[in-house]
């Protein structure tokens, strides 16, 4: 990746103004992100002994927001009354982001971005700065749970699986984790390399992360255990054709294997056959669409490579335990309330 350039300006000695940062909270946002993006910032000015970054937490209204993990956050500034002036404004959201499509804060951020303030993104932030049109002709990063819906509905904004992504002004970010990563790179563009690595020493963060490494582990999973790679690049065959599933022969045979060796790695490795593993990574795909987009029961069919919506539904309310018309309104219970799919165990 080539190297990246600040889209703000430098916060030097010679400038005394803090850098400010206005984060947006949006009812459902990820507390950890919020956290993770925050302390580098913080560290940053404790290790300079001087006020470097500042920031204002702003809600929609007065009320306090909730996060997806109960967490419950007050004092919020009112949008309507914060103003345009940051250097840098950031949406933090997570589950939902559709609720916002019509929300006064795209009409702020569309005014935001006419006086040239950086805008970012975390976790499912990229939606609402899609929303508010702010994201055109560039690219942009979501939490991989959510990259299909955001491709499905926004397919001329590039959305790749980057960790984080910086582009002419916007910073979207995968969330979690990896939030701590584009505020140490922030620090790195304006303060440089020295600071970043001392801020980062201070949280204990155990190296800075480039944007571009993307959100799957190539070389173990975070534990330690790590796949064979033929196996993984089997997985990979299968996510890449969702809309037009191929047979499991034809994925033996991309990765160079006989159908026998696949299906002796997947029963090893994941517990199930090949067939299945595929089979659930459509159904997650779908599940994805059916609880974050408007899109019609038929179009997820489609997208997810089934050939009726009656087949459709009968195959994930077996998954599920329940049809994609009525997950799509249980999908949005209270965030702390949810359970979502995975392979593990099945």
């Amino acid at each position: 990746m080539a190297e990246i350039t600040s889209p703000f300006p430098a916060n030097t000695p010679h400038n005394t103004s803090p850098f400010s940062i206005g984060l947006l909270l949006l009812d459902g946002f990820n507390a950890m992100a919020l956290q993770a993006f925050l302390d580098p910032f913080r560290s940053a000015n404790y290790l300079r002994s001087r006020t470097l970054y500042e920031w204002t937490f702003i809600g929609v209204g007065d009320a306090a927001v909730t996060a997806s993990n109960g967490l419950e956050v007050g004092g919020l500034h009112d949008v309507s009354e914060v103003g345009d002036s940051f250097d840098l404004v950031v949406v933090n959201s997570s589950w939902g982001p559709e609720r916002f499509a019509q929300s006064p804060v795209l009409g702020w951020l569309r005014n935001c971005a006419r006086r040239d303030t950086a805008l970012g993104g975390l976790d499912t932030g990229a939606f609402v700065l899609a929303y508010a049109g702010v994201l055109e002709g560039r690219r942009a990063a979501a939490h991989y749970e959510h990259i299909a819906a955001f491709r499905e509905l926004f397919p001329d904004i590039d959305m790749g699986e980057d960790l984080f992504v910086m582009d002419r002004g916007r910073l979207t970010c995968c969330g979690g984790l990896a939030s701590a990563d584009l505020a140490l790179e922030i620090i790195r563009l304006q303060q440089g390399l020295e600071l970043a690595n001392g801020a980062g020493r201070y949280i204990f963060h155990e190296r800075l992360r480039r944007g571009d490494e993307g959100q799957f582990p190539t070389t173990g999973e975070p534990v330690g255990y790590s796949v064979p790679g033929r196996l993984r690049d089997a997985i990979i065959a299968m996510e890449r054709a969702l809309e037009q599933p191929v047979s499991i022969v034809e994925v033996a045979d991309q990765v160079g294997l006989s159908q026998r060796q696949l299906e002796r790695l997947f029963h090893t490795h994941t517990g199930v056959a090949p067939v299945r593993y595929y089979l659930d990574i459509r159904l997650d795909r779908a599940r994805g669409l059916i609880t974050q987009t408007e899109l019609p029961v038929l179009s997820v069919a489609v997208a997810c490579g089934f050939s009726n919506a009656s087949q459709f539904s009968r195959t994930y309310k077996k998954r599920f335990g329940l049809t994609p018309s009525r997950d799509r309104i249980e999908g949005r219970v209270p965030f702390q309330f949810r359970s979502f799919p995975s392979h593990a165990g099945i």
